[in-house]
């Protein structure tokens, strides 16, 4: 049985490095780096280098949709994508004087009924898959509850769905009387959702938890950058702190996080090494310029550094 990661909006990003950037004047590139991007594909590639089955589903079109198989095909992830007509979309990331500058497509609009479509497409794939990972936005035309939708198929089939979106979306979900599995937002993510400032003590984020939004939930990891996270599973509190690290590039690493979630849970591990093994996939991701992708060699000396503490 394998891992199945869903990516609704996926993107090639490319990102140039440009020294001096002038607007409005010709800035030429020596290097640019292109990558099948995209939150559930981050995570596709760090469940294949932790060497488990994974397949890649979403939505993909045109050229560009060629091209995100084809990067797939080369890291020999399985992908089985619903195709549509029209192109899926290129993000720009322009690095330049310490700063990036960030040029995202919203990408195509995917109609009602192709929507019904990919959900049978889902429902299929299901029968092959232990757990389900869905990350990032949405595609335009699709409603917020699509998600909830998917979560609730999960559940008909009794796989387990880990949930890592924001907004709308992630609220839709949490509304619903059937939860996922496990949900990753960070603490922009609690205060965007909740419409306040959080409290980010061990009380104040006991207490926030306990909302009725996240009743039902397994498991949830509010992810916490530098510091770690704060993690509750069922009726229980933890304090994940991890070691400092020299960061390369952290875009990605909530991805990674997710992909070490998946990956534990699949090999049935004690909520302690759920907890140890994403903090180290999050933190090996960005110790590295490429995005979602870890070097294993590193995996267990930081895994042995991060510490997991029962909060009461």
């Amino acid at each position: 049985m394998m891992i199945l990661t869903v990516t609704m909006n996926p993107s090639v990003d490319i990102s140039y490095s440009v020294q001096d950037f002038k607007l409005n004047d010709v800035n030429r590139v020596e290097k640019a780096r292109k990558t099948a991007g995209g939150k559930g594909l981050n995570v596709a590639r760090v469940i294949k280098l932790l060497g488990e089955d994974v397949l890649a589903t979403g939505v993909l079109g045109g050229t560009i949709g060629d091209y995100i198989t084809q990067e797939l095909m080369k890291n020999e992830i399985k992908n089985d994508f619903f195709r549509i007509d029209q192109e899926s979309r290129n993000c720009i990331a322009i690095l330049h004087d310490g700063k990036q500058t960030e040029i995202l497509e919203s990408g195509p609009t995917i109609l009602v009924e192709e929507g019904k479509v990919f959900l049978e497409k889902f429902r299929e794939q299901l029968a092959e898959a232990s757990l389900v990972t869905i990350s990032g936005s949405l595609p335009k035309g699709l409603e917020s509850g699509f998600y909830r939708q998917m979560v609730e198929i999960g559940w008909e089939n009794g796989i387990p769905v880990i949930v890592d979106t924001s907004g709308e979306s992630l609220r839709q979900v949490l509304l619903h009387e059937v939860k996922p599995f496990a949900i990753k937002p960070n603490i922009d993510e609690l205060s965007h959702l909740l419409n306040m400032e959080v409290d980010e003590s061990m009380n104040g984020l006991k207490q926030l938890l306990n909302n009725e939004l996240f009743h039902g939930i397994e498991l949830i990891v509010i992810s916490m950058g530098g510091v770690g996270a704060f993690v509750k599973h069922e009726e229980d509190y933890y304090r994940v702190t991890i070691p400092g690290i020299d960061v390369v590039n952290p875009v990605g690493s909530g991805d990674a996080t997710v992909a070490g979630i998946a990956v534990a849970l699949k090999r049935k591990q004690t909520v302690q090494d759920i907890l140890k093994t994403a903090m180290t996939t999050g933190m090996l991701n960005t110790m590295e310029a490429e995005t979602g992708y870890i070097n294993l060699a590193k995996f267990d000396s930081l895994f042995d550094l991060v510490k997991v503490t029962k909060v009461d």
